[in-house]
């Protein structure tokens, strides 16, 4: 049993600040990429400190989000979006102000604190607000286009920011998104929260946060060598720890995470191919940036614009990908989809240090345009059908979580392929451009990989077909064609 908010025609400007607040939270996992290199010259930080300005803001934010979305069933999620606007913003102040490379980090890791509040809000919210038929797909489809093109949009604002202002604007320029979300969150937002068991499960915030946090420490330590003694420790530990939160919440009369959240196949398998998601938008985009700058020579504004046409891209044939996916059903298009992004990945690995942007990159990116425009139309929907009102915001999290955790690995492990490839091109004597762009291609290419991994889970984990799917089961039931 859930308190609902009662529909009504504000819903949809409702919609509009919750959208706001979305691609604040998703563009500033990548607004900084663009200004690492002045913010690290400035504040004179080393490589290996370098991605943790990222991947900060991605820990803090995924080992959080359960709790988060937990605060919001049952303290409140209109509360608790405002609240997290307030820190959010406090923390981009702080950010914005720092003054060394340990104090931009702390102030990103408390950024993500307040997002793991903000994001299983937002889209609780819009559970409730648009609880099933034609309306609830066509806000989710708006909001998945929001999280999957605030990535590229953070890097153009990243671009613009830092040559015409300063770096510090990436962070400063959250207030503006901060004063408008809370003030159309007060005009338009309605209280829900859920009824019943509401109680705190701390045991298993605490075993997860410390799983999640281990293993992507664990995979950032595989930069120095996957066989070192600190590498395998922190990883073979987040293993163990995860294990024992599932066993936790096997047990627990009030879990943190219930696993009939999880126990859908089909649900599993959105979970899944959003992990994948965070891998390419984070991880794989962040070494694609630093191409365009450091090897190409683009300025921050260009390399911003470099990286948008893959959302242009995205944002022009959503409706198209949003018909396919009544048409043929999910499987269909959760297949394909992943395929082309491999696609344009696989494309962009060849990239050179005397290459051009306009035959190297730019047809890769529309690959990946085109195939994340199938992808994150119906993603979202699919893993949040179903879920009973008194779990959307943790099932909300866990859509989160998944991306950015996929993203934070992802970052990590590049970086450890990035440097063994930098190592060994250099070694049989590789120029400097050309062993860099070496490396970034050889993170790209491993990205590709993950994207065919996700296009077969999609196809071995999703059955039947339509647009309001997976009601208690692990299947797929719904009005389109059978895929």
């Amino acid at each position: 049993m859930s308190t609902a908010a009662p529909a009504s025609p504000t819903r949809w400007w409702a919609l509009c600040v919750l959208g706001l607040a979305q691609l604040m939270v998703v563009l500033d996992g990548t607004i900084v990429a663009i200004a690492l290199p002045a913010a690290q010259a400035e504040l004179g930080m080393a490589d290996g400190q370098r991605q943790w300005v990222v991947t900060a803001y991605a820990v803090a934010f995924s080992a959080l989000l359960l709790l988060g979305g937990r605060i919001a069933d049952y303290w409140g999620r209109k509360r608790t979006f405002m609240v997290g606007m307030v820190g959010f913003g406090v923390a981009s102040v702080w950010g914005g102000l720092a003054q060394s490379g340990a104090e931009l980090i702390a102030a990103r890791g408390l950024q993500g604190v307040f997002a793991a509040l903000i994001a299983p809000a937002a889209l609780a919210m819009i559970t409730v607000l648009f609880p099933s038929g034609r309306e609830r797909n066509v806000a989710f489809a708006a909001f998945g286009i929001i999280a999957g093109t605030g990535a590229a949009f953070g890097f153009l604002l990243g671009g613009v920011l830092t040559q015409y202002a300063d770096w510090r604007w990436c962070l400063l320029v959250n207030v503006f998104f901060v004063v408008l979300a809370l003030i159309g969150g007060k005009a338009l937002l309605v209280e829900s929260r859920a009824e019943g068991d509401n109680r705190y499960d701390l045991v298993g915030a605490v075993l997860v946060a410390l799983s999640l946090a281990a293993l992507i420490y664990g995979f950032a330590r595989a930069e120095h060598g996957w066989g070192e003694a600190d590498t395998i420790g922190f990883l073979v530990a987040g293993a163990v720890l995860m294990v024992a939160f599932v066993w936790w919440q096997a047990r627990s009369s009030h879990p943190l995470l219930p696993l009939r959240v999880v126990q859908s196949r089909v649900r599993g398998a959105a979970f899944l191919l959003q992990a994948c998601v965070g891998v390419v938008m984070v991880g794989a985009m962040l070494y694609l940036t630093f191409h365009f700058q450091i090897v190409l020579a683009m300025s921050p504004v260009a390399a911003g614009f470099a990286s948008v046409a893959m959302t242009v891209v995205i944002m022009a044939t959503a409706p198209v990908s949003t018909k396919l996916f009544t048409t043929y059903g999910p499987r269909v298009v959760l297949t394909a989809g992943p395929l082309a992004v491999a696609a344009g990945l696989f494309y962009l690995s060849g990239i050179s240090a005397g290459g051009s942007y306009w035959t190297e990159v730019l047809p890769g990116l529309v690959l990946m345009g085109l195939g994340f425009s199938l992808v994150l139309v119906p993603v979202q929907n699919l893993a949040l059908a179903g879920v009973d009102p008194h779990d959307a915001g943790v099932a909300s999290a866990l859509a989160n979580a998944s991306v950015h955790v996929g993203g934070s690995i992802a970052v990590a492990v590049f970086t450890a392929i990035y440097t063994s490839s930098m190592t060994d091109s250099l070694a049989r004597g590789t120029d400097e451009m050309s062993a860099l762009a070496g490396a970034y291609g050889d993170t790209l290419l491993a990205a590709a990989c993950v994207m065919v991994l996700g296009s077969a889970t999609s196809f071995l984990m999703i059955r039947g077909s339509g647009n309001d799917v997976v009601p208690s089961g692990s299947e797929v039931v719904g009005a389109g064609r059978t895929a």
